[in-house]
């Protein structure tokens, strides 16, 4: 009995979603982006030990996120730039001492998109994520990078989300 009930819960569930048109966004983000991208990365200029890490890192999430492959800037269909403009800290909780042991991230990023059609898409995001703060100085060096790289993954996820909803509005 348990059994055919599971089977038929999922049994309507996909028939409901093949019924009401449902696509996956990365099917909408189709309709404006070609697979061939280029990807310019600028990172703020008060990150340059972290630059090169952080300009992987936007890279990879973003020819994740598109499902794209990286050409040259003349030989790509799309270009996206993305320029990381900063984070700030700020504190969430103190321990007995005063020290700060958590706090939030908040990550600045703007994107500029040239579509397959030619067309600029420019989105700017702001997003937060949340890191503890360790004993060793070399350690918090490392949760704060690992936390702007979050923030940075949360912000392409936003833009594609963002450029889905537009692929989405062209029929």
């Amino acid at each position: 009995m348990l059994k055919i009930s599971k089977f038929l819960i999922t049994l309507l569930v996909v028939i409901g979603l093949a019924g009401c048109g449902y696509q996956p966004s990365s099917h909408m983000v189709k309709k404006i982006f070609d697979e061939s991208v280029y990807v310019d990365v600028q990172i703020d200029p008060s990150e340059p030990e972290n630059a090169p890490y952080l300009t992987d890192q936007i890279r990879r999430v973003v020819i994740t996120r598109f499902n794209g492959k990286i050409a040259s800037k003349e030989q790509a269909n799309n270009v996206i730039k993305v320029s990381y403009k900063g984070a700030q800290f700020v504190p969430l909780s103190y321990d007995k001492y005063g020290y700060t042991t958590r706090y939030q991230t908040i990550v600045n990023v703007e994107f500029t998109m040239i579509t397959k059609t030619g067309k600029t898409i420019t989105k700017t995001i702001k997003t937060t994520s949340q890191a503890g703060i360790s004993q060793s100085a070399l350690e918090t060096s490392s949760l704060r990078i690992a936390s702007i790289g979050d923030g940075l993954e949360k912000a392409v996820d936003a833009f594609m989300a963002y450029v889905s909803a537009l692929g989405a509005a062209q029929k």
